[in-house]
């Protein structure tokens, strides 16, 4: 079996879902399970959705009303018989929607993103099946939530790998092709979760493990693994071929190829995986498997913008040592600042962080009792993989290096505004 992952802006309108059915027809669709994300920005929609719900918002009937109009649109776009069986399929959905948002009694916003937000893989799932079975493609919907199973730990779950196994083998039909929802599970007591950053790949790669599938393929709008943003460098190239390490380090430092835990699964069991443009569906794109060379050997970019450098120094000149250390980074988790780049020398101590939730000035706050505190704040951390130099000229060029740390594999540049 192979396992398709189509992601939102792959099915954004009707025609993208038509060109899903495309797709399928030039590559083969026999034997194949699709994992499908919500249609477009609808995950976003529904976080309005849930704001608003949370606000006890006057517009809350608004947004949800917007939601519909989007999926109803491409729903009159689709099928020509308004009586078609998915019109239904999909009001019951948003029956459910309501239900839910009329007598939900927890106050827990991690519980209620989750049941929120599903309805929007559920409902583009719904629409896909249905086209195809109008296109005289006889497909399987399933519902996610009966195959993964996970812990309680809402819009970040922990897979529950013995009972998703056995679930997965057990009732997913081969020689058909089956249709379910990526993000999502649910827990022992039957509520929705989800599987949090990239999860829609990570439900394919769930689903390859259990089914020891052939091969997993990402389908997206571009034509597989570039060697570097296209927005941030000109000329980036499409690497061939990668191994599952070198994907997995190119993630751990902020490449927004596929994420460790997507590759975690297949890489257990050596199954490829290929990145492909939905646009171009018979081109090759990048494959990514098991120990092969990477391919072009170029060396790779990975720009982090907005970041925060922090240099502590102790004060009274005394060593930075192990346990300073140790209740710095607790500081960091406990203030949720990510770090991405950690140099030390004897008396001091810095660091290049993300700062998402705004939490550094109450951090800051705590740290100046202890250590004296320099920062940069809107600075610019380059990764280059595999780096020459050319690669590091091109970096470095114009802008102001205030940090440079080496490996034998990888350099970390810091800069801050042009010169």
């Amino acid at each position: 079996m192979r396992v398709f992952k189509f992601g939102g802006a792959s099915v954004k309108d009707a025609e993208g879902i038509r060109n899903v059915y495309d797709v399928l027809q030039k590559v083969g669709f026999e034997d194949v399970l699709l994992v499908v994300s919500a249609m477009g920005k609808t995950t976003n929609a529904l976080e309005v959705v849930i704001k608003d719900y949370f606000d006890k918002s006057s517009a809350l009937k608004s947004s949800v009303q917007d939601v519909k109009k989007y999926h109803n649109q491409i729903l009159l776009d689709l099928f020509e018989d308004e009586k078609n069986d998915v019109f239904s399929a999909v009001q019951s959905h948003f029956s459910d929607l309501e239900y839910f948002l009329a007598h939900n009694k927890s106050p827990n916003y991690n519980f209620v993103y989750d049941q929120i937000v599903s309805f929007g893989e559920l409902i583009s799932t719904t629409i896909l099946s249905h086209f195809m079975n109008f296109m005289d493609v006889k497909t399987q919907w399933i519902d996610v939530r009966n195959f993964i199973k996970t812990n309680s730990n809402y819009r970040d779950a922990e897979v529950d790998w013995d009972l998703t196994q056995k679930n997965i083998s057990k009732n997913v039909k081969r020689k058909i092709l089956n249709i379910t929802q990526g993000f999502l599970g649910s827990d022992e007591n039957n509520f929705t979760t989800t599987l949090g950053r990239e999860g829609s790949d990570y439900t394919a790669a769930i689903f390859a493990y259990c089914l020891n599938a052939e091969s997993v393929t990402i389908w997206k709008d571009v034509p597989g693994v570039m060697n570097a943003d296209p927005r941030y460098f000109e000329n980036a190239s499409l690497l061939n071929q990668i191994s599952y390490r070198e994907a997995i380090e190119l993630a751990f430092y902020g490449a927004t190829v596929i994420h460790p835990k997507t590759l975690q699964p297949l890489q257990k069991k050596e199954i490829p995986l290929y990145v492909k443009s939905f646009i171009n569906p018979l081109l090759k794109g990048t494959s990514v498997s098991k120990g092969v060379a990477l391919e072009p050997f170029l060396p790779c970019f990975i720009v982090k913008r907005n970041q925060l450098l922090i240099s502590l120094s102790s004060i009274d000149f005394s060593f930075i040592m192990e346990e300073n250390i140790s209740e710095i980074f607790a500081l960091f988790h406990q203030f949720k600042l990510k770090v991405n780049l950690i140099q030390n020398t004897a008396i001091s101590f810095s660091v290049c962080v993300e700062d998402k939730f705004d939490n550094f000035k109450s951090l800051n706050t705590l740290l100046s009792k202890k250590f004296k505190v320099d920062f940069s704040e809107n600075v610019t951390l380059y990764t280059i993989r595999h780096f020459n130099d050319m690669a590091t000229q091109t970096v470095e060029q114009g802008k102001n290096v205030i940090l440079k740390q080496v490996s034998t594999e990888t350099m970390q540049i810091v800069t801050s505004e042009d010169k």
